[in-house]
């Protein structure tokens, strides 16, 4: 077991890095949108983000196992400062055909920093847990990543108010210089050996995965899929379009969706009862609650399409949405540790989301595309039918065979 100071730094780390990861999002969308850029134009720019994620999971995951988890925490905290000054370099007078590619590079790098940042601290969740059984796990774990999606929902209002308030390159400076103070305190507290395995496999051990990770990965894919086709793209530009807001506007109500998604997120346990208790509980608690996700995202796109008030239809559905979304990736994010061994847990994880970051980019792409062809009907159509594909998969995951996250019998 690692110690709980160690996870608070690296909890802290991701922290500072999430905020400047949201304020970015939100800098890159609206100022391109400004600029003239067409929804799938800007689905583009984000293209490489979500690829290099993809990647990064699946190698960071060995590198960290191999190297431990400071190196890789440290590498993508260097690498998105890197990435936020790079960016801030770009000239609105450059032509489109230089900008795209330049923006693409930039936000590669920017997706792999993410990625290294969030699997050295989710990894590390598993590794400093008490002795209290899986229930304490599923509450560390959801309140991680739910006060990193509350972080994230401010970082969207802080770039939208960036963006309003000093401009595009400044904001960019302003958050490379606030990162290069986390990475110095996050080198000065982080222990060396950190998640490092004392029997290093090799790199065929990146896809030896179980059943059950396979089928939660694939899950996955489908889960964070049927949010970024309408949430990365689409949703903005409708609001900006559509509604008529301004970018402090789009900006705010954007985190106050993730706030509050987040806060949704960390109360799973207490939301769910006693199914953080029995493991097979837990099972069926995550096929119920896709299965009630699928629905909302039609239900929406009908209220739409009946003529029903616009701002009313999207704005509650999208709070419902969001309440069930929460839960669903508080389960996952609880089962994939659930179901990886602690001296194995870096590599799984980073097999776990290497298929989150598939699911982004698959979203993230059909969000512009699906949004400049059908509009906001579009992407929730496609929303729900990647639900639908979720809850498949979710079905597939047999209960008796898991093991206890922690070693134990399941209680």
């Amino acid at each position: 077991m690692g110690s709980p100071r160690a996870y608070a730094a690296v909890t802290g780390a991701y922290w500072g890095f999430t905020l400047t990861d949201g304020a970015l999002r939100m800098l890159v969308l609206l100022h391109f949108h400004a600029l003239g850029y067409t929804p799938l134009q800007i689905a583009f720019l984000f293209l490489l983000y979500e690829f290099f994620g993809m990647a990064t999971n699946l190698l960071g995951g060995w590198v960290g196992s191999r190297r431990g988890l400071k190196p890789t925490l440290l590498a993508g905290l260097g690498l998105q400062i890197f990435a936020l000054a790079m960016l801030s370099f770009l000239s609105p007078d450059w032509a489109v055909w230089l900008s795209i590619p330049y923006v693409l590079v930039s936000q590669g790098l920017s997706g792999i920093a993410k990625d290294l940042t969030k699997l050295s601290a989710k990894s590390s969740v598993k590794l400093v847990a008490p002795d209290g059984g899986g229930s304490v796990l599923f509450r560390l774990v959801a309140l991680l990543t739910g006060s990193k999606n509350a972080l994230k929902g401010l970082g969207f209002f802080l770039g939208g108010a960036l963006l309003a308030g000093i401009g595009f390159a400044p904001a960019l400076w302003a958050m490379a210089a606030a990162l290069v103070a986390v990475l110095l305190l996050a080198a000065r507290a982080l222990p060396a050996d950190l998640g490092r395995l004392k029997d290093r496999s090799g790199p065929a051990s990146l896809f030896a995965k179980s059943r059950e990770i396979n089928l939660l990965s694939g899950a996955r894919v489908f889960l964070f899929g049927s949010r970024d086709v309408w949430f990365a793209v689409g949703l903005p530009i409708f609001l900006y379009d559509g509604l008529g807001w301004s970018f402090t506007e789009v900006g705010g109500f954007l985190a106050a969706w993730v706030i509050g998604y987040g806060m949704v997120q960390a109360a799973a346990p207490a939301v769910l009862g006693k199914a953080a208790r029995a493991r097979r509980t837990e099972i069926r608690a995550a096929r119920l609650w896709v299965a009630l996700l699928a629905t909302l995202p039609f239900a929406i796109a009908g209220a739409l399409l009946a003529g029903l008030d616009p701002a009313a239809s999207v704005i509650v559905g999208l709070g419902v949405f969001g309440a069930a979304f929460a839960v669903n990736s508080a389960l996952h994010s609880y089962l994939i540790l659930a179901f990886t061994d602690s001296e194995k847990v870096a590599m799984d994880v980073g097999f776990y989301y290497m298929a989150n970051a598939g699911g982004r980019l698959l979203g993230t792409l059909l969000s512009g595309a699906a949004y400049q062809i059908w509009g906001l009907e579009g992407c929730l159509l496609a929303a729900g039918l990647m639900l639908v594909a979720a809850w498949g998969l979710t079905a597939a995951l047999a209960g008796p065979a898991v093991r206890n996250p922690l070693g134990r019998s399941p209680g």
